[in-house]
């Protein structure tokens, strides 16, 4: 029997549980609201800096939802040994509200960036207690059900840029954090009322050591790490400057924003997609396919100038990277046995997203020190690619876990 097969023996039991979709929909919709208020401040980078913010302090507002969204993992690894992942996730959609709250009525670039980073560590929270729920809600579907839960963050990159925009024409780019503010409230009120009615799984009573977790399967986090840690890296450095790099390019705002709209866009049923792969294919082959497409559509990035060029590469670089998300997920969820799930996960999380974290303000310090965006840009294509080889002589060595 499979550690799927185990899990899903577990959560079923004698019985079929009941009400467990409304607790995924509820997840989904929590995933939409954090990924608005980690992804608003992308676009936000290029209006902060046409208002006079330095090109470093405008990516230190980007950079610092992140680093939020990293501080909080490992200890929300821990608090999860004590604490069930529904309750987690209820404290998180409170903590969200109040953070979105103080960022809406931010009076200055240095309390905005105080805020980015408070909505940052509610996110941080929420991906810690929710992965481990969703992948264990549905046991013999880990990559459907990830993708799904990563499709319901992607649309929220989607709109974000659209969103931001309105409420910046309507003269005040806070207006779409309080909105978050307002939806926080409501959708946690809906999160606990599902929970009551539903048969949760009663996955996780054995996960009670965080480190121990860690050290038993270091090597699975140590893998996950290096897939999504430096790709990663390298892909917040590029959707934060995207719009200003289209400007280098000559390629005016309002053009540029369509085109992050639409990159956004294309990665949603890539989510779906790259999940379905996972539950189908082995995860290793799928990881560095991904890795490859995205050094070559990066590197085709800077050879391209004009809106349709730009509109293709771009599409297409967003099917490949957001791919990557839901199979590493995947890959780590499915593999990891129950009495390990959350402490690695939580390892595992909290490395890559600082990693992560530096990808925004990195593009702007390399930019101010005088090097063009394309050549940042093609230098980041050169570091992904030298990991995609370095982990398929590894995966060919035997020395990779498989993830089965």
């Amino acid at each position: 029997m499979t550690t799927s097969e185990a899990s899903g023996a577990t959560a079923t039991g004698a019985a079929k549980p009941h009400g467990r979709a409304g607790v995924f929909v509820s997840i989904c919709a929590f995933s939409f609201l954090v990924n608005f208020g980690r992804i608003a401040f992308a676009p936000l980078v290029d209006y902060f800096i046409r208002t006079g913010v330095s090109p470093a302090t405008a990516g230190l507002a980007a950079t610092a939802v992140w680093v939020g969204s990293a501080l909080p993992r490992l200890p929300t690894g821990y608090l999860l040994t004590v604490v069930s992942r529904h309750r987690v996730i209820t404290g998180m959609g409170v903590g969200l509200a109040a953070a979105a709250a103080f960022t809406a009525f931010s009076p200055s670039i240095r309390v905005t960036v105080v805020g980015a980073l408070l909505v940052g560590l509610a996110s941080g929270v929420f991906f810690i207690a929710a992965n481990p729920l969703v992948s264990e809600l549905y046991p013999d579907r880990v990559g459907l059900a990830v993708g799904l839960r990563g499709m319901s963050s992607q649309v929220a990159a989607v709109t974000a840029p659209f969103l931001v925009s309105v409420a910046i024409a309507r003269g005040s780019w806070q207006l779409s954090f309080r909105a978050l503010a307002a939806l926080a409230v409501v959708v946690t009120v809906v999160f606990v009322l599902a929970v009551r009615r539903a048969d949760l799984p009663e996955a996780g009573a054995d996960d009670r050591d965080l480190l121990g977790g860690i050290r038993a399967q270091w090597r699975l986090v140590a893998a996950g790490v290096v897939f999504v840690g430096v790709t990663g890296f390298v892909w917040q450095g590029v959707f934060n400057f995207y719009v200003t790099y289209l400007g280098a390019k000559g390629i005016a705002a309002g053009p540029a924003n369509t085109l992050l709209t639409i990159t956004f866009g294309a990665g949603v049923p890539s989510f779906v997609v790259a999940g379905r792969l996972a539950d189908r294919f082995d995860y290793l082959p799928v990881l560095l396919g991904v890795l490859g497409g995205f050094v070559a559509t990066l590197f085709a990035l800077t050879l391209v100038s004009s809106w349709l060029a730009v509109a293709v590469v771009s599409v297409a670089m967003s099917l490949v990277i957001h791919g990557l998300f839901p199979v590493a997920d995947a890959y780590l969820l499915d593999s990891l046995p129950d009495e390990n799930r959350a402490s690695a996960y939580s390892g595992y999380s909290a490395v890559m997203m600082l990693m992560q974290a530096p990808g925004g303000v990195a593009v702007g310090a390399f930019y101010q020190l005088g090097i063009p965006y394309d050549g940042v840009f093609r230098g980041y294509a050169v570091v992904v690619g030298v990991v995609a080889v370095g982990m398929l002589v590894l995966a060919r060595a035997g020395r990779l876990p498989t993830g089965e």
